[in-house]
């Protein structure tokens, strides 16, 4: 999987940077997983991956190019500021099911 950065634009008021990046993977079949393409945008910009948001991404019908945007921000809290709920369970790592809940 290779991530370009196709435009970064500063957004001082939010203190966050909106990328639109653009990755070809090698297989065509299937869209790469958000979460790996949260850290390929993190390592591209060099921070850290917890400041990066995918906000959507596609991939180009009959391709194995997909598009997309996320928000970079400067700290984790501003973040959790600006971003609505269903971004961030979106971009955090899926949560295991509680044992005490299956034994029940």
């Amino acid at each position: 999987m290779e991530v370009k950065i196709v435009s970064t634009k500063e957004n001082p008021l939010l203190k966050r940077k909106e990328v639109s990046f653009r990755i070809e993977q090698n297989s065509p079949t299937k869209t790469p997983l958000r979460l790996e393409v949260k850290k390929a945008v993190a390592a591209e910009l060099k921070i850290n991956d917890e400041l990066v948001f995918v906000k959507n991404m596609r991939t180009l019908t009959g391709t194995n190019i997909t598009v997309g945007v996320a928000n970079a921000y400067e700290t984790g809290e501003q973040a959790r500021l600006i971003e609505p709920e269903y971004i961030l369970k979106r971009n955090s790592p899926p949560q295991q099911p509680k044992e005490e809940e299956a034994t029940q």
